[in-house]
């Protein structure tokens, strides 16, 4: 792994070079294999948090904090607000997808200027989506004893926001953000309008348009209330992780880079809670409403412009590399915790640390939270050795 100061002076050298550049040259330097510090950061950022979730952490932190207590509400954040409300964990599928429109447009420009054809883009665009899909399916496939077909994996989502994000790569972004606010419209019509006894009460969990379509395609309505048809008004956060990223790497200086994601961003945030607030249309996760997607995609827009100048203006780049190469091998790793480590590694190593600790006599709650971090290091550790082997699975 290279050492902190190694990857600071790497990424401090491509900024340099980028801010004395104008929009063809930032091309070229792009093409020769640039990345965004701040990128890389915020996609490790949000592997890092799942990754700990995963690992049983917060559950357990919230277990042992006493209700009403200023502890207890923190470990609430990590838990999906039930139904009408946001938490801050309600923001972290958001930000996935949105990371993910952000790298397409540094990724789509560097293999243009790389003389790539668009059907050579689309084969690959197609041939990805294509293996998002698999994996999504395939991580929910087994359910207990038996296998299941279902639509509600992120990286099933991601499949179809990637897809539509593609397709619309080479247009101007005022285009790409109507069709985002286009989308956002079809799915208020979709709820609102399209009447279908028992499913006719577009924000009542188990009784909207969503579910409805959930029993068409799985034959099933999802306990906890989430829809697949989330995929098409959460194709606004990957389209907006375009422009956003298309913004950073075509605006002549940082003030006109950061700008505008700013100002959309805020935007997203004063429409989304308005109507909220108005009793138009309620924020909520699990079906993705407008309002949802317009606040979660203004936090995002937010978050990328804050890491952007803290990290690629301000030079702030310690300890990065411990988010970054997590975030390098984001879809392994997210399949690696989601079927191996979720369903038996585990079990596995709780009872090692159990069985070593508990003589001890340290509480159960403390042991469930080592067991919680070993656990995290030990998927850490995989992503750091895959670093280290310079071996990188992508789609």
């Amino acid at each position: 792994m290279a050492s902190s100061n190694s990857y600071k002076s790497d990424v401090l050298s491509v900024n340099a070079t980028e801010a004395s550049l104008d929009k063809n040259g930032l091309e070229k330097v792009i093409g020769m294999g640039v990345r965004l510090a701040s990128l890389d950061f915020y996609r490790g950022l949000v592997m890092v948090l799942l990754m700990l979730e995963a690992s049983g952490l917060y559950d357990h932190i919230f277990n042992m904090t006493t209700p009403g207590s200023f502890l207890h509400s923190i470990a609430n954040q990590f838990k999906h607000y039930p139904w009408h409300g946001l938490h801050f964990w309600d923001l972290i599928q958001p930000a996935f997808m949105f990371i993910a429109g952000t790298a397409m447009a540094f990724s789509l420009t560097r293999q243009m200027t790389m003389g790539r054809s668009w059907n050579q883009q689309a084969k690959h665009a197609f041939k990805r989506s294509w293996w998002l899909f698999f994996w999504g399916v395939f991580d929910y496939a087994v359910r207990g004893d038996h296998l299941s077909f279902e639509l509600w994996d992120v990286l099933t989502q991601l499949s179809f926001t990637m897809l539509v994000a593609f397709l619309v790569f080479r247009w101007k972004a005022g285009s790409q953000i109507l069709l985002s606010i286009g989308l956002l419209i079809l799915t208020e019509f979709l709820y609102r309008f399209i009447q279908i006894p028992g499913f006719d009460q577009p924000f009542t969990d188990q009784h909207n348009f969503g579910n409805y379509i959930d029993l068409i395609l799985m034959n099933k309505i999802n306990s906890g209330g989430w829809v697949a048809i989330n995929c098409i008004p959460t194709a606004a956060h990957t389209i907006w992780g375009l422009v956003a990223g298309k913004w950073l790497l075509t605006k002549p200086d940082n003030k006109s880079k950061i700008a505008p994601v700013i100002i959309l961003g805020a935007l997203a945030l004063l429409v989304g809670y308005g109507l909220d607030i108005a009793g138009i249309t309620p924020i909520i996760k699990k079906i993705a409403t407008s309002s949802f997607t317009l606040v979660s995609g203004g936090y995002c827009l937010l978050a990328l412009a804050f890491l952007y100048f803290w990290i690629d203006v301000m030079k702030h780049t310690r300890f990065l590399p411990f988010f970054t190469i997590v975030g390098m091998n984001s879809i392994f790793i997210y399949l690696f915790f989601e079927i191996v480590v979720n369903r038996w590694l585990s079990d596995y190593i709780n009872t090692i640390v159990n069985g070593v600790i508990s003589p001890i006599g340290i509480s159960q709650a403390a042991i469930a939270i080592i067991g919680a971090l070993a656990i995290f290091m030990v998927e850490w550790y995989l992503c750091f050795w895959l670093y280290k082997k310079k071996i990188f699975f992508k789609l």
